[in-house]
């Protein structure tokens, strides 16, 4: 099969034909449909997940059409058409036990601890805990967001925030979370501030009920309820922290690799202000189904954040330039191994 192979930790991956994968005993073979390019992977090629053993395929969020059932999976056949969290979750450890499957203690990544989605196929172990059927009227392109990117917005606004109506919510970085993070607050009735240096992603942002701003405007921004860093950066990070209003909640979404992975806080204004500081890692399985029913009754609209469409033969020189300036501006970009 097709796939976008890293040899290398920062050099372009290349496009190579390699094995197809075997079936897990406890798990499926997808064949995939789309895949979103999300900054999750750029950290993944530059080296900054310990987890990655190279040659590596990347790649973690994900739809299409199941291909192949090990012989312990009980609830999935050939031609489901399915997607799923980027952490797969064990069931047994004591974090699956609360109901954290998004934190599992012997949690698997495809795009990570084990090849990825850049490819014609995937396989994906533990099915039957964390496969997520796709609602018909739902293609995959947007389904492909709804396993990492618009997931992970949804939990850390309405689950890990608890946004509430009239709360003024502050989004730092409009890629595709940001913008998922944008169209999931202002769902929930917030008065919602959206920072980003792109002018396609203000725009995008303003178009869905936000106020857009530059970074040089969100020092003027105070008294905010809720801040989220969606980008994944020291500045961002601090940005957000200083603009809460006492007993304020930040949430960290965007991922702090490279250089950003240990930044300072400001613990005074912290404690003085009784702020909150909350991280936020993805969606469990089992909180799907709150989810995918505000997509079937047209409550979110993850389709408005749909940007670019590629081929795998495109994949990898897009993944190589994803930090440059403006390259995850405008909304997101999925990656369709039909397309070449």
């Amino acid at each position: 099969m097709r796939a976008v192979l890293v040899t290398e930790f920062g050099r372009e991956p290349a496009l190579v034909e390699v094995p197809a994968p075997g079936c897990p005993a406890d798990g499926v073979v997808v064949d995939v449909e789309a895949t979103g390019l999300c900054r999750s992977d750029w950290h993944g090629w530059q080296g900054h997940d310990d987890v990655i053993a190279l040659p590596h395929v990347p790649g973690h969020e994900l739809a299409g059409t199941v291909a192949a059932v090990g012989a312990e999976v009980r609830d999935w056949v050939v031609g489901d058409r399915v997607t799923t969290p980027f952490v797969l979750a064990c069931g047994e450890c004591r974090s699956c036990d609360r109901g954290d499957g998004q934190v599992c203690e012997r949690q698997l990544q495809p795009g990570f601890t084990q090849w990825g989605s850049f490819a014609e196929q995937v396989a994906l172990p533990r099915a039957d805990l964390n496969l997520v059927r796709i609602p018909d009227g739902v293609d995959a392109d947007v389904a492909a967001g709804l396993g990492c990117r618009f997931a992970t917005a949804y939990r850390a606004v309405a689950h890990v925030a608890r946004v509430e109506a009239d709360e003024k919510v502050v989004v730092h970085g409009c890629g595709g979370v940001g913008l998922a993070a944008v169209m999931v607050a202002a769902a929930r009735g917030a008065s919602v501030l959206a920072v980003d240096p792109s002018e396609a992603s203000r725009a995008l942002a303003s178009d869905l009920g936000a106020t857009a701003l530059s970074p040089d405007d969100v020092t003027e921004v105070r008294d905010a309820d809720v801040s989220l860093d969606c980008f994944g950066s020291r500045t961002a990070m601090a940005a957000s922290i200083a603009c809460l209003r006492p007993r304020g909640r930040h949430v960290q979404v965007g991922l702090l690799g490279g250089d950003d992975a240990r930044p300072a806080v400001d613990m005074g204004r912290v404690v003085g202000l009784e702020l909150q500081l909350l991280g936020s890692h993805g969606m469990a399985a089992s909180d799907y189904p709150e989810l995918l029913g505000l997509v079937a009754d047209g409550t979110l609209a993850p389709d408005r954040l749909l940007r670019d469409r590629i081929g795998l033969g495109e994949a990898g020189a897009r993944l190589a330039r994803l930090a440059e300036t403006g390259a995850a501006a405008g909304g997101v970009t999925v990656i369709r191994p039909d397309l070449g």
